[in-house]
């Protein structure tokens, strides 16, 4: 049976990730804690602030228009439009809202024709902002 020749050392406990964690719960509260004396001093100063004769609301960003390419037909948001009234349409859109994008949505089977002219009319509308939808699956050999 072997002896024991030095003594097991004391368990220790490492208390750095604990006061790491203390510290960032602190600087969270620090930052997230509104300071009401501030706002209390900003009221009594001898100050006017501007005024808005109108105020907006703020809205957030329309969502993407869906364009779908069928071989007869075309349609902008279950609306069957024509190249000319999908041109108008998002010519519209674009004058509401300058960033707004489009997906493009078609059938698998189509000419590639029928899809180069919806992205020209979309183009020709001065949208840039353009994705085209695709599934992902098998791959084409």
């Amino acid at each position: 049976m072997p002896l024991k020749t030095s003594e097991d050392e004391q368990a220790t406990l490492n208390l750095t990730p604990m006061i790491d964690i203390v510290f960032l719960l602190i600087i969270f509260f620090m930052v997230g804690t509104r300071f009401t004396e501030l706002e209390e001093a900003e009221q009594q100063m001898p100050l006017e602030v501007p005024s808005l004769s109108r105020s907006g609301t703020l809205t957030s960003a329309p969502s993407k228009r869906i364009i779908n390419v069928y071989e007869n037909e075309l349609m902008l948001d279950n609306r069957t439009v024509s190249l000319e009234e999908l041109e108008s349409s998002l010519a519209e859109a674009k004058k509401e809202y300058s960033k707004i994008g489009v997906v493009v949505r078609g059938e698998s089977h189509l000419k590639y024709q029928r899809i180069a002219d919806v992205l020209g009319t979309i183009g020709a509308a001065g949208i840039k902002e353009m994705r085209i939808a695709v599934k992902v699956g098998k791959q084409l050999r």
